[in-house]
């Protein structure tokens, strides 16, 4: 199997030391593993990866503390030991390592944290998510082989398929964060589901263990569950192509998982990328589509500075609703818009939240946020007072009544 991200001396220095560390197997593992395979089967284009998955049966930490003696600090720079989960982090010849000691676990509960304990290679493979993330380049460590390709899940034939399959049956259920990891997958590498994978996330979307309703506090939802999720959504969001991995969402009904409104929302990608250009964050503002934005953040746990945000999105909303029906809002100006939005302190993050769910006052609110809201006073507070103005509330007033003559030319 071709590498051709990985430098050709590195496996074999591994191998070098492993066996001399008390290591008694080594295997590259994930994403590497698998672009190789894909590389090979389909010609995809090799993915430069952020770094190299190694599992060990052994001590992570001995490891990379032999790599060090044996190579200096001339090969081996920034080892990071975290003895408590038995890694560790380094980089060689350039190449950053994750080390790790190959683990088995299970799940207590739907949606909770995993109970982890010390494995075999193959049980560390069976914690994967997808089949084709479970398979592993195993080292020899007798220095008279080459390395050989364990696939104990089926893993290359889904992969010569582009197809993503769960590991086993439960997969979703025990973490249906993986919907959201799947879609990542499908997206940047253009695979599909399996129709077994399909299977299973309607079986979890039936039986929901999030069966909120409102009114129901956030602390209903299992907490570990919350936080993957929205470190899944934040993936998303800053690595892959997010339209079509919310497509596939959608595609697959797995926004259920967030919000009914959002999974119905026909609308949502093009709402997000006006969010984008309105430089938002883009998990806030899917959020802000949801049928209660508040309780989902609370859900998400976003901070807080976003729910304020989103709060003030609904009150705006609300005035807007309660004005418009009085026809209050038709024909004002720049001048009364900016009044209006200004002297209720709604942040310019909530104003284009609110811009980037197409409300009917879509217009001025946009014209608000990007330019009446930077419109200044033709003079400033120095130029008044080189012409005799007294520092006070007089002054101030002043600049304001100025700042209103530059709107009523704005349009």
């Amino acid at each position: 199997m071709e590498h051709p991200g990985l430098p050709s001396q590195l496996l074999p220095a591994l191998q070098a030391i492993a066996s001399a560390a008390g290591v008694s197997r080594l295997a590259l593992v994930g994403g590497a593993v698998r672009d190789a395979l894909l590389h090979d089967q389909h010609c995809d284009p090799w993915r430069d990866l952020p770094d190299l998955d190694l599992v060990l049966e052994g001590s992570a930490s001995e490891l990379a503390a032999a790599l060090e003696r044996h190579y200096g600090d001339q090969r081996v720079e920034d080892v990071r030991i975290h003895a408590a989960y038995g890694t560790a982090e380094l980089s060689f010849d350039g190449v950053l390592l994750d080390l790790a000691g190959a683990r088995q676990e299970h799940y207590p509960a739907p949606g909770e944290n995993p109970v982890v304990e010390s494995g075999s290679l193959e049980r560390d493979l069976q914690r994967r998510d997808f089949t084709v993330n479970a398979m592993a380049l195993e080292l020899s460590l007798s220095g008279d082989g080459e390395p050989w390709l364990l696939d104990p899940h089926g893993g290359q034939d889904h992969l010569a398929r582009r197809e993503l399959a769960f590991l086993h049956g439960s997969s979703v259920a025990d973490d249906p964060t993986r919907v959201v990891r799947a879609c990542r997958y499908a997206a940047r590498l253009a695979f599909v589901l399996a129709p077994e994978a399909q299977q299973q996330i309607n079986q979890t979307l039936e039986a929901w263990p999030w069966a909120w309703t409102h009114g129901d506090p956030p602390a209903a939802s299992p907490p570990a569950l919350a936080t993957r999720l929205r470190m899944e959504l934040e993936l998303l969001f800053e690595r892959e192509p997010w339209p079509e991995a919310l497509l596939a969402l959608q595609s697959w009904g797995a926004l259920m998982l967030l919000d009914p409104a959002l999974q119905a929302d026909s609308r949502l990608v093009r709402s997000l990328i006006q969010a984008q250009r309105l430089h938002l964050p883009l998990l806030l503002a899917l959020v802000a589509g949801a049928d209660d934005p508040l309780e989902l953040a609370a859900r998400l746990q976003l901070p807080q500075q976003q729910q304020r945000w989103l709060q003030q999105m609904q009150e705006l909303s609300a005035w807007l609703e309660v004005n418009a029906f009085e026809d209050a809002l038709a024909g004002w100006t720049a001048e009364e818009w900016c009044d209006a939005l200004e002297q209720q302190a709604w942040g310019a993050e909530a104003v284009a939240l609110l811009v980037s769910q197409n409300p009917p006052q879509r217009r001025p609110l946009l014209r608000w946020w990007g330019r009446w809201r930077h419109c200044p006073s033709p003079l400033t507070a120095k130029d008044l007072l080189a012409q005799g103005w007294q520092p006070g509330p007089d002054l101030g007033a002043e600049l304001q009544r100025l700042r209103r003559q530059s709107l009523r030319a704005m349009r």
